[in-house]
């Protein structure tokens, strides 16, 4: 059951949101920007991140992550209401250190896939129970899911909530992420 711990006021670079957090049965810190007031609204833009160390806080190029939650930022500033549901699932759910011993076998030539596969993890470990149970909270039975994956769209269908559209995220490739975004493509059914 999802209970409210705590909310502020948080000024961003992209304008000023309330940041929720609330206990759940992970244990884990998940955070979720509002903007406006999203209270029984529907068909809200919504952005699931999951967390990405490397990315979000290092800058990492090995991936998009940052530049996914930066422009999911943005857009959901302007807008009048909307949510970002910050996940700690880092390295699609297999956590840092496994996913940094992912990297090395990447280095040695294998894809994200087959890394994860090859240390005996799954492809993808991440779960949207969590966010969810944060629509539920406020509420809403519909939303505009920004996002690339069609695991989440999938997830949340299936947890009836109707994604009315899907907004995709649209990246610049670099030389240190295109190999990592034509696997997302070619092997996970990422919409790049």
């Amino acid at each position: 059951m999802l209970e409210l711990y705590s909310k502020a006021k948080l000024p961003t670079m992209a304008g000023t949101f309330e940041i929720y957090t609330f206990k759940w049965e992970d244990s884990k810190d998940h955070a979720v920007l509002v903007k406006g007031d999203v209270m029984n609204a529907q068909n809200i833009p919504v952005r699931i991140h999951s967390e990405c160390f490397t990315g979000d806080v290092l800058g990492s190029l090995r991936c998009d992550c940052r530049d996914q939650l930066m422009r999911s930022l943005v857009y959901l500033g302007k807008q009048d209401v909307g949510m970002l549901i910050y996940l700690r699932q880092e390295g699609r759910g297999i956590g840092l250190l496994n996913k940094v011993k992912a990297y090395d076998l990447q280095d040695q030539g294998y894809d994200t896939v087959e890394a994860n596969l090859l240390l005996g993890l799954p492809v993808d470990r991440r779960d949207y129970t969590y966010a969810v149970e944060v629509l539920r909270y406020f509420n809403i039975h519909s939303i505009k899911l920004i996002t690339n994956n069609p695991a989440k769209v999938d997830f949340l269908s299936g947890n009836d909530i109707v994604v009315s559209e899907r907004i995709p995220i649209k990246s610049t490739p670099t030389p240190y992420d295109e190999f990592y975004l034509s696997t997302k493509k070619v092997r996970m059914g990422h919409q790049l």
